[in-house]
């Protein structure tokens, strides 16, 4: 028994073929007792009665007492002119299900053909190859399988024998690769036994010679390698091998064949067994092709010659990586090969991604329109954005390809391209030795040359350290995505927005380039980690940048991966959040009154002793992050004497900022701003308030409308009562100032 594809004319394998619950029709067939009364009759519920001309026998279970009266006896088939079939009893029979009565026909249904198989039932096949029905079915031959239902069904209706149909959803095969539906058929085929060959592969996933990523696939792989059914090899379209079997012509081909490699081994193999003049013709069909490519492991490497350099040198290897949705068609099978052909697990690991579907989550499908070409994508958004995109999957889990998430990592390409200008820009001329010289000199991973840097070099060379770790790690545990999303964080948030900012304080100062060689060789060092970090990734834009930084004498490709567990230091990366604590304060409260980007403010920074040492050691730096006026920029003990008319900022801690209001903004001017807008926020608040209380809008209005008109309510109160306490804020710093 067969999956059959009448369009494709193939035996297709279980795997290729899909479920679907889709509505139907459920028919309900009399079958007249032989010998009986025109009222002994036998009603069988069928989705397919034009198979009624293969049925062998008429089943009911033992225990039915309907019908317990009818066993032993025959019934007669429907439209066969008077064929009969003995009505047996079978446990098998779902009593529940339709009329309790099943009809048999082993040649076109897989349950049935099993049953037939233990019940020794003849078996009668009425379908052609093209999905006609053959002379079995008399008056219906050569009728089109789904237009000889619609006949049949009419006919019945005509001789009384119909009894009713009804719509019914039931699960119905079709084929992966044309979409039609398949007919269960039996066939002449070529089958692998398959027990022998998953007890193995199971096997090799119980002792640890094979590890699934991620592990949950592990049970889906055992459960089918458990219940796994003979594999139908034979195909009829000729999309693989020809299947090695030379048959003896005048011989049953069932008894009578020989294996071989090639026509001339097969004839005198047939010759030795049959004589000189033997005649031998090869099997017309050919292998599935998962069967040749389960063989691939090994067949691409010299196999069966295991002498062979390529084979010596990559069987087996170490890791597999495909998507999930072929764990079975191929992953499972190259692993039962492997084993049967060379005694050795193929590969050590199985990486299996997810698939990529379209922004809504569906399948790409030319029907649906969807389908996005790659090459189309990587020339609008890049190759490296378009690998980095679909690497932040996580293993297993099917991927929404979206606009957002491309154009999101065309940026990301272009701001590592931009930060690799900024180093090479801000590097010394490559006549100039003695600075080359001076950053050399730095031995990142010594503690010694770590602990002599300043606090901003010592944090990000830290924050690199332990990147290099985490990121080792996951990239040894497979954790692609962590690793993407790990780097990318450190790049943008940790090296572009914060370290390459700060390092302009030491690089555009006029000192000469003693004070801008640290910068310079921490801005070297932690780039040059990220580009081999980043390398799997995005292959292109970080070979470039690599080969465009001095003293390149090998490709990036082949340098060597970035040495772990080397030295950070936890009390500066402390100290360092700190002063980005300060910066964002001091930012947010520049935003918050709309001071000018360009313009320079005065600040009091009050902390301890302690802080004020570290963080005023850095004040080129906090007054370059949040644009302070490096003259009146104040560190002290204590809040200054213009702290009532002062914006107050606490940062964290024991680290506090006053900003004069009067260098931000015109407090005239500010407060005639925020009294408009208070009253204009006032009136809208009225409004909202006003609709609440009225009993016709509450009794009319949705209950969803309602309560977004509450929240709107709730929100515009909070935003009067700021406004209000800011204006009050401003209004007393007038006095003050009076």
């Amino acid at each position: 028994m067969v999956n059959w594809s009448p369009s494709l004319q193939t035996a297709v394998s279980d795997l290729e073929v899909e479920y679907s619950e889709e509505p139907g029709t459920l028919y309900y067939v009399k079958y007249r007792v032989a010998g009986g009364s025109k009222s002994d009759f036998l009603t069988i519920a069928t989705t397919r009665p034009e198979t009624l001309f293969g049925d062998t026998a008429i089943a009911v279970h033992p225990q039915d007492d309907r019908y317990s009266k009818y066993i032993g006896r025959q019934a007669i088939v429907p439209m066969t002119f008077g064929r009969h079939i003995p009505i047996i009893s079978d446990k098998y029979v779902d009593k529940d299900f339709g009329t309790g009565v099943l009809k048999v026909s082993p040649g076109h249904d897989h349950n049935d053909y099993l049953l037939a198989r233990k019940l020794g039932l003849p078996i009668l096949n009425v379908m052609n190859k093209d999905g006609t029905l053959n002379e079995v079915a008399g008056l219906y031959c050569g009728l089109d399988r789904f237009e000889a239902r619609k006949k049949l069904w009419s006919d019945l209706e005509e001789t009384g024998l119909a009894v009713k149909k009804e719509p019914h959803t039931s699960r119905v095969p079709r084929s992966q690769r044309g979409g039609e539906v398949i007919e269960p058929l039996v066939s002449r085929q070529w089958f692998v036994s398959m027990e022998p060959l998953a007890e193995k592969a199971l096997h090799a996933v119980e002792k640890g010679e094979l590890k699934i990523i991620p592990e949950r696939f592990e049970k889906i792989y055992n459960h089918w390698l458990s219940n796994i059914k003979d594999w139908c090899i034979s195909r009829q379209l000729w999309w693989g091998h020809r299947i090695p079997v030379w048959y003896i012509e005048g011989k049953d081909c069932e008894e009578e064949y020989v294996v071989a490699k090639t026509a001339e081994e097969a004839l005198a193999k047939a010759q030795q067994k049959y004589g000189k003049n033997v005649e031998i013709y090869q099997d017309p069909d050919v292998l599935d092709t998962w069967f040749s490519s389960a063989l691939w492991p090994f067949s691409t490497l010299g196999w069966p010659d295991v002498s062979a350099e390529d084979f010596k040198q990559f069987y087996p290897t170490t890791l597999l990586e495909t998507g999930h949705d072929i764990l079975f068609f191929w992953v499972a099978r190259m692993v039962m090969m492997g084993i049967e052909f060379t005694g050795t697990v193929p590969f050590s690991y199985v990486y299996l991604h997810g698939l990529i579907r379209d922004s809504q989550g569906r399948k790409m499908s030319k029907t649906l329109g969807n389908v996005v070409d790659p090459i189309d994508t990587i020339k609008e958004f890049g190759t490296d954005a378009l690998r980095f995109t679909l690497a932040l999957g996580t293993a297993g889990q099917d991927l929404n390809l979206s606009t957002e998430r491309l154009t999101s990592n065309k940026a990301f390409t272009n701001k590592l391209w931009n930060a690799g200008k900024f180093v090479l820009q801000n590097l010394p001329s490559k006549d100039d030795t003695s600075a080359w010289e001076s950053i050399a000199d730095y031995k990142f991973d010594q503690a010694e040359t770590l602990g002599q840097l300043p606090l901003p070099e010592t944090w990000v060379v830290s924050k690199l350290h332990m990147l290099i770790d985490t990121v080792t790690t996951s990239y040894d545990r497979f954790f692609f995505g962590d690793v993407g999303r790990e780097t990318y964080d450190f790049f943008w948030s940790d090296f572009a927005d914060w370290y390459i900012e700060a390092s302009k304080a030491r690089l555009y100062k006029v000192e000469g380039h003693s004070v801008a060689s640290v910068a310079q060789a921490v801005l070297l060092y932690v780039f040059e980690n990220i580009l081999k970090m980043l390398h799997p990734f995005m292959p292109f834009v970080t070979e470039a940048l690599w080969q465009a930084l001095p003293g390149r004498n090998e490709a990036l490709i082949v340098s060597s991966w970035p040495q772990t567990s080397l030295p950070r230091d936890a009390i500066s990366i402390k100290k360092f959040e700190n002063l980005q604590s300060l910066t964002r304060a001091i930012r947010n409260a520049r935003a918050e009154y709309s001071v000018e980007p360009a313009k320079r403010i005065s600040a009091s920074i009050v902390a301890s002793t302690e802080v004020i040492h570290y963080i005023s050691r850095e004040k080129d730096v906090l007054a370059l992050l949040s644009r302070l006026d490096l003259q009146n920029l104040y560190f002290t003990g204590s809040p200054p004497g213009d702290a009532n008319q002062s914006v107050h900022l606490v940062a964290g801690e024991g680290l506090e900022a006053y900003l004069p209001l009067a260098d931000m903004v015109d407090i005239s001017d500010e407060v005639q701003r925020l009294s408009k807008r208070l009253s204009k926020m006032q009136t809208e608040y009225d409004g909202l308030v006003a609709r609440l209380r009225s009993p016709n809008f509450l009794e009319k209005a949705p209950e969803k409308i309602v309560h977004e008109v509450r929240e709107k309510a709730a929100e515009a109160e909070e935003k009067i009562t700021l406004t209000r306490n800011r204006l009050d804020f401003l209004k007393s710093t007038v006095l003050v100032a009076d």
